[in-house]
């Protein structure tokens, strides 16, 4: 893109501005995703003792919404004060990250479409990993009974797998209720029944499977997630070209005020 250089050249109040409308959005958003990250944790006694972090296995969700506030608060506020103090190092700052975080995502989606069997490989290890430590976390629970619901699903690849928590391990050695069973969220729901049982998913697997249909989703979430992909394809590019289309916007805006601001401070040195 070629910007050209007047004589009189000054920095647009139109672009300066909007650069600013659009950061002062997502800073705002950031500063929501902090306040709800850290609110969670103290609610969780985590800001007191954070080995509570560290000691779980499995995915925090708290741990995503932090890391997500604190990109957005952090770029948001280099665009603002660098668009309204027309600061050329924030504002190459915000561009910079802008467009990194843009081809990190190009570069996903590629990879992920051509190595399919290996996400999925790394996608069932992480769902297994998380089953794990199911009942370590609240977050992590609500997370993954709200999966299992949404989908109608049971594990990563089936309902065996919550074997990998020791609390529903079918070994003899477990003394726990939920032996041999799995979480409620696994559970295929009665529309008319308004109560959540949640003790439905008891003794379940000390049935034969062929009873398991009429109790339990026997589909693994990772199926599920496969099949729901494909149906809601031009759901997920819209969103993804959303995404993209704003990022892009915001890198124009940085990048034609940078030109605006070095044209002028290079006139104002003859």
């Amino acid at each position: 893109m070629h910007y050209y250089r007047y004589s009189n050249a000054e920095v647009s109040c139109w672009y300066k501005y909007l650069l600013f409308s659009y950061n002062i959005v997502f800073w705002l958003a950031g500063v929501a995703f902090l306040a709800a990250g850290l609110w969670a944790w103290s609610e969780k006694g985590v800001l007191s003792d954070l080995t509570k972090v560290t000691g779980l296995h499995g995915l925090d969700p708290v741990v995503l919404v932090l890391v997500v506030g604190i990109v957005m608060f952090t770029l948001g506020f280099a665009g603002c004060v660098g668009a309204l103090r027309e600061n050329i190092c924030l504002l190459k700052f915000f561009c910079g990250a802008i467009v990194f975080i843009f081809l990190l995502e190009l570069a996903a989606a590629v990879l992920a479409f051509l190595f399919q069997d290996w996400v999925r490989d790394r996608v069932k290890e992480f769902f297994e990993n998380n089953i794990k430590s199911y009942r370590d976390d609240i977050d992590l629970q609500n997370l993954i009974d709200s999966l299992q619901k949404i989908n109608n699903c049971c594990g990563a690849q089936g309902p065996d797998d919550w074997d990998f928590n020791i609390y529903f391990n079918c070994s003899s050695e477990s003394k726990s209720r939920e032996k041999c069973g799995v979480p409620f969220s696994c559970c295929i729901t009665d529309p008319a029944q308004k109560v959540v049982n949640t003790q439905c998913g008891y003794d379940v697997r000390k049935k034969s499977k062929s009873q398991w249909d009429d109790q339990i989703y026997v589909k693994g979430c990772i199926l599920a997630l496969e099949a729901w992909l494909p149906r809601n394809i031009y759901i997920v590019a819209g969103v993804f070209i959303a995404i993209s289309l704003l990022q892009i916007f915001g890198i124009f805006l940085a990048r034609t005020l940078i030109s605006d601001i070095e044209a002028v401070k290079a006139g104002n040195a003859f």
